[in-house]
């Protein structure tokens, strides 16, 4: 679930946490899975925030060329560790993935009293929180692209850089590829240009905002908006229905835009979580949406269809609608 525009305050716990990851290093580790990248977690500090900033990134092994890179934001609740099946199968084939995990509204919304989980949600939900995870978008962006080549070994290629995330993380990445909320006589604005693309998976409407058009009439990178016909968010006292995806998907303005949308699922069917959206469907939809993006991205930045095309022939029995690609 997620609303866009919305602060968890960091816990003394937290704090000091972010205290002692000051001093760490990165965590580099094969994943004995896969020789075709490496998994590699990061425990940043955003010191001028206090606000820790854990990152896992996807890199794909030498290629002896400039490397891609997605930056993935997660939906409420969740963390660096989820989407993973998105980030192994981008970097295997050649993208790296960067999955960063905003600490106001992660998994740790899960522990405490379960009495209070409700009211965790909606705080993690709020304007604050929702500003603080685009700049941790920014940040994460700005580390990684200080690492290479010495730690990675090789550049990322500016030209190719993408916001994504699902749900929450949607909005997110929305807001760093040019939505913005006007507040009074002045407009929030969080654009990063260095973002030449998003995917947008489960996009709620933003909250609180009546005019989607202003929103997201700036938006003027391609974008990727994936969804399911049965995409509904639903917690006590809020409820998104799946016809809200499209809404947003109509109020960007720029014709560089794709939808995508699957018959039946679920709003967690995009998580890692199998089953959600049934047992036969989730994994069909992963397999789907995990290979959609990396021919959108050849669409985007290669300017062939193809693979699009070939994409819409094979999975056309799990959509709603037929993929238009013109």
């Amino acid at each position: 679930m997620t609303h866009p525009l919305p602060p968890a305050g960091l816990s003394r716990r937290q704090l000091l946490a972010a205290g002692l990851m000051l001093g760490s290093l990165p965590a580099w580790a094969q994943s004995p899975s896969a020789a075709t990248y490496r998994e590699i977690d990061f425990d940043w500090v955003d010191t001028g925030r206090e606000r820790p900033v854990p990152a896992r990134l996807y890199w794909p092994q030498a290629t002896g060329r400039a490397v891609p890179l997605v930056v993935f934001s997660h939906g409420i609740g969740g963390s660096r560790r989820g989407y993973s099946y998105l980030g192994r199968h981008w970097a295997s084939h050649g993208y790296a993935s960067l999955h960063v995990q905003h600490v106001g509204s992660d998994s740790a919304l899960w522990s405490g009293n379960p009495l209070a989980v409700v009211s965790r949600l909606q705080a993690a939900a709020q304007e604050r929180e929702a500003i603080a995870r685009v700049k941790d978008v920014r940040f994460a962006l700005d580390r990684v692209i200080e690492l290479s080549p010495p730690q990675l070994g090789a550049e990322i290629d500016a030209r190719r850089v993408v916001a994504a995330g699902h749900s929450y993380g949607a909005n997110t990445s929305l807001l760093a590829v040019g939505a913005r909320v006007a507040r009074g006589a002045q407009w929030l604005e969080f654009r990063d240009p260095r973002f030449t693309a998003a995917v947008v998976i489960s996009a709620p409407p933003f909250y609180g905002e009546n005019d989607l058009a202003s929103v997201l009439g700036l938006v003027a990178v391609p974008t990727l908006h994936v969804t399911a016909t049965e995409d509904v968010i639903q917690i006590p006292g809020y409820r998104s229905g799946a016809t809200d995806r499209l809404a947003v998907f109509d109020a960007v303005a720029d014709r560089r835009k794709l939808l995508v949308v699957y018959e039946g699922g679920s709003h967690s069917i995009f998580t890692d979580r199998a089953g959600t959206g049934g047992y036969a469907l989730n994994p069909r939809v992963k397999a789907a949406t995990k290979e959609l993006a990396l021919a959108f991205f050849e669409s985007s930045f290669e300017g062939s269809t193809a693979h699009l095309t070939r994409w819409g022939e094979t999975w056309k029995s799990l959509l709603a609608m037929p993929l238009n690609v013109g």
